[in-house]
């Protein structure tokens, strides 16, 4: 049973899993005038939430339930997952953030607990989804399918708010209340995301959110910015 500590360390923005080198796609739409304020920050994490924030956790939920220990081929249903999850990616930029991520969060991962079923993951060149690895991180961790969902909800969030400071100088303090106000949100999206692992990989959620993948793929033209997505 894991304690209330590992929960905080794994949902922690200074986890070393690179997340605070992402916007979440908020730099792209704050330089295309999408998101100028607290409203339409308040606005654009909602949406965030309720798209990539379900999907993700959705995915992280049912990789959860790949890890227990009496799921037999666990290999191939990764392996369904990550193809499932990478069909709901249309952005090719958007794929690459992802699958980077899951390389730094499984560097953290194997760190820290050696033991997991890491090596039962698509053993892809560019490595696994991210909801994937944390997914069998926090199965390690002895946290539920329902913290997992959470943790994996919270992070699309967290890291946009705090790209949202930086890159508009908005009042941190208000930022964290609007987080605050999404808490809820967040809570029923985990609550749906965990509920939805209980299905085949083909039927998990596939949300979307087409202008966030246009802006992924501006994005990642530039040549100067200040987040790597």
């Amino acid at each position: 049973m894991a304690t209330p500590s590992l929960l905080l360390l794994l949902a922690d923005g200074r986890f070393p899993a690179g997340a605070h080198a992402h916007s979440g796609g908020l730099e792209a739409a704050v330089a295309a005038g999408r998101v100028t304020d607290l409203a339409t920050l308040e606005a654009f994490l909602a949406g965030r939430l309720a798209t990539a924030g379900l999907v993700g956790a959705a995915f992280a939920a049912a990789a959860h339930r790949a890890a227990v220990p009496e799921t037999v081929g666990r290999a191939d249903a990764l392996a369904r997952l990550d193809a499932e999850l990478d069909a709901r990616t249309a952005a090719p930029a958007l794929r690459a953030v992802s699958r980077r991520q899951g390389r730094a969060l499984l560097r953290a991962g194997r760190a820290i607990w050696p033991d997991a079923a890491f090596a039962d993951l698509p053993a892809t060149p560019t490595g696994a989804h991210q909801p994937l690895v944390l997914g069998l991180l926090c199965a390690a961790a002895g946290l539920s399918r329902l913290e997992t969902a959470t943790i994996a909800a919270y992070g699309t969030l967290t890291g946009a708010a705090s790209a949202g400071v930086r890159l508009l100088g908005l009042d941190p303090y208000r930022v964290q209340a609007l987080l605050v106000g999404l808490a809820d949100a967040c809570d029923g999206t985990a609550a749906d995301a965990a509920r939805a692992a209980d299905d085949p990989p083909e039927r998990l959620p596939a949300a979307a959110a087409p202008l966030a993948d246009i802006h992924a793929e501006i994005h990642a033209t530039w040549e100067v910015r200040l987040f790597a997505s």
